[in-house]
């Protein structure tokens, strides 16, 4: 049992409800804003505005509950608040090590478990036991029977426990958005006025660009995302969910891993309302099943794997991957690339922090992998540039299943294509200088001449798998294959 009089420490991911409610309604709470942490690597600019203006807010609206500390570093802040403080689990491994430092110090009275996902951390270890390779779906179907998701008895809605199939549909013809309702957009208000002028005064190194707010920051705006994500834009979500627009960077998607990830949302409310509104007839069983597996399915299983894989997972270099990043990544310089549909991706990171998902796999990720770009660092870029970015978020996703350098622990097979694929889920190529069906000659795609090269580079391990010893074949019979792997080693744009 926590101590009756501790107060809470609460990380700017640890702010919702569900974290400083229920059991722990009356405790004081403890914020803090530590300069040193805004300084540690490169972070998105707008990143760092969500996550300061997420604490401001949750100090203004727990009031004189909360006291909010700026210090120089959190241990310098704990010293001056006095009182050993109780905290929940933290989400990365370095903060798991600095808390128990912190604990061994007497800052920290307790550790306790994060309310933050559907699954505790020990019950992921028992359904995983002694596996060492891991398939989300086994784990996402034992999520919706023990959460009784979408379940009809002990079967699943529709007699389907995945509509995937039905969730892949290009955009739509001659259309440039999506046309579906707009998004929630928070307003602004002072407190995003302080924390603009504040790090413009810090002068912290970051990337992107300062923009507007576009993504909620206390637990009331994410409530509203989810209820117009749930009444307007669920309904669209489904069919198109991995096609690309260049005029709509939004599309039907939810828009809440930021209030996700910040903890101001609970996965369970999110798939609760979803489930509802299939239940209710005004949303599409598929649209529904797609986005409750990217919450209860996806999401939980990234954040079991970065605990059960351990803190060396993320330096998984299996296919030998070692250029650095260039400079025009790193610094989110979209105008400098050709390929319209990396340039879109890019410039999404540049001016939002945000890109859907297929855009992070298969434009920059896909791009990443036939670049042989070395994984760490993209891991790391990844982390930092995105506003949904934490630790614990991108592992999996990125050395697991963007770049296949777990050899193969999480994805079985790695995720790479030429432009065709591209060309059939994006405008993007209609208004791109390179021809996705050419591999060679100056206005050859960077995409379909870099899935060759990729494939004679790891021919070896892709000849030995089944779902992609085709292209190795394929390759072969390539009668200008040496003049498409000599473009692509002095190809000197994208």
């Amino acid at each position: 049992m926590p101590q009756q009089d501790a107060p809470l420490w609460l990380f700017a991911d640890q702010l919702g409800p569900h974290f400083h409610g229920g059991e722990h309604a009356d405790r004081p709470v403890l914020l803090v804003e530590a300069t040193s942490a805004l300084r540690r690597r490169r972070h998105h600019r707008q990143k760092l505005h969500l996550v300061l203006s997420a604490l401001r807010h949750a100090a203004a609206e727990l009031g004189e509950r909360a006291t909010l500390v700026r210090a120089e570093t959190y241990t310098e802040a704990l010293r001056g608040y006095g009182r050993p403080v109780l905290v929940y689990e933290p989400t990365s491994f370095a903060a798991e090590g600095f808390v128990h430092r912190l604990q061994r110090a007497g800052l920290v009275a307790e550790v306790l478990p994060t309310p933050a996902f559907a699954l505790s951390r020990p019950e992921f270890t028992r359904w995983a036991g002694s596996r060492t390779r891991f398939r989300m779906e086994d784990f996402y179907r034992e999520q919706r029977r023990r959460f009784d998701v979408l379940m009809d008895g002990t079967d699943p809605v529709g007699g389907r426990w995945n509509f995937d199939a039905d969730n892949r549909e290009p955009p739509p013809r001659g259309r440039d958005t999506l046309d579906a309702p707009p998004p929630f957009r928070p307003t602004e208000d002072e407190i995003d006025a302080a924390v603009r002028r504040h790090l413009d005064d810090l002068a912290v190194d970051t990337v992107g660009v300062d923009g507007p707010r576009l993504f909620p920051v206390t637990p009331a705006e994410a409530g509203e995302a989810l209820d117009r994500f749930i009444t307007h834009r669920l309904p669209l979500f489904g069919r198109t969910e991995d096609a690309m627009l260049s005029a709509d960077w939004a599309m039907a998607h939810s828009l809440l891993s930021v209030p996700l990830n910040l903890g101001l949302l609970h996965p369970l409310d999110a798939v609760t309302a979803a489930e509802g509104a299939h239940r209710a007839g005004t949303a599409p069983l598929a649209a529904v099943e797609g986005f409750i597996r990217q919450i209860l399915g996806w999401r939980e299983y990234m954040w079991q794997l970065y605990w059960h894989f351990g803190p060396d997972y993320a330096d998984g270099n299996q296919l030998g991957a070692e250029t650095p990043l260039p400079d025009w990544w790193t610094d989110l310089e979209a105008d400098a690339v050709e390929a319209e549909c990396l340039r879109q991706a890019l410039a999404g990171v540049r001016d939002r922090g945000w890109a859907h998902h297929i855009q992070r796999l298969m434009v920059l990720g896909n791009h990443a992998l036939q670049r042989g770009y070395q994984p760490r660092q993209l891991n790391d870029w990844f982390a930092a540039s995105f506003v949904d970015g934490f630790a614990w978020v991108m592992p999996a996703n990125v050395i697991g299943m963007s770049q296949h350098a777990d050899g193969g622990r999480v994805a079985t097979k790695p995720y790479s294509s030429g432009g065709a694929y591209i060309n059939k889920m994006s405008d993007h190529c209609r208004h791109c200088r390179f021809d996705p069906k050419k591999r060679l000659g100056p206005d050859a795609c960077p995409f379909t001449a870099g899935y060759w090269n990729f494939v004679h580079r790891q021919q070896a391990l892709l000849g030995a798998n089944m779902r992609t010893a085709r292209a190795v074949s394929s390759m072969k019979r390539l009668a200008d294959l040496p003049a498409v792997l000599d473009q692509e080693r002095h190809r000197e744009t994208f």
